[in-house]
């Protein structure tokens, strides 16, 4: 669940493989919570599979407000390991720009989008799809969302269309 306020946001560490425990937890314990993910394709059984990567595995931003009573619950809430404080009797939020940034970059489901700043010349590395992990020159940005890359494929330079928000640039 994500909150459309960029204000009071803290990182909690969450034990090994605990991101499903703790967003259950923390759901039912009524605290709002973001874990933005990044498309990936990885293979399995031979046969290429995109699906959905933290983009910061082992952490899990948490909104509460430390002026309220009960936000040290989170500490002890299954799937976490800790809140992540330079100071526990006065925590410090993240910066609202810091948050407020990354939540834009991110769609309704909290997969990162693509980067607004892609320009033809640039150096990027497909996420997903056929071409996963492939690194290409843009050579030409199009109205519906799509880039035009140039790629090495089996020895010849190749123009492949694939979708913008399946980049990273690099």
């Amino acid at each position: 669940m994500v909150s459309t306020s960029a204000e009071n946001w803290f990182v909690a560490q969450l034990k090994p493989q605990g991101l499903r425990m703790a967003v259950q937890n923390l759901d039912r314990q009524g605290f709002q919570h973001f874990c933005p993910k990044r498309l990936e394709t990885t293979v399995k059984r031979g046969k290429p599979v995109a699906g959905e990567k933290p983009l910061f595995p082992g952490y899990l931003f948490i909104q509460f407000d430390a002026n309220e009573v009960g936000w040290t619950a989170i500490n002890s809430t299954r799937g976490v390991a800790r809140l992540i404080l330079a100071d526990i009797r006065k925590p410090t939020p993240l910066p609202a720009t810091f948050m407020s940034g990354l939540m834009a970059r991110c769609d309704t489901l909290g997969v990162v989008t693509a980067p607004p700043d892609l320009e033809v010349g640039d150096t990027i590395r497909v996420l997903s799809g056929p071409f996963a992990e492939a690194v290409a020159k843009i050579e030409q940005l199009t109205d519906d969302e799509r880039i035009q890359i140039l790629m090495d494929l089996m020895g010849q330079e190749t123009r492949v269309s694939v979708p913008s928000t399946k980049v990273e640039k690099i």
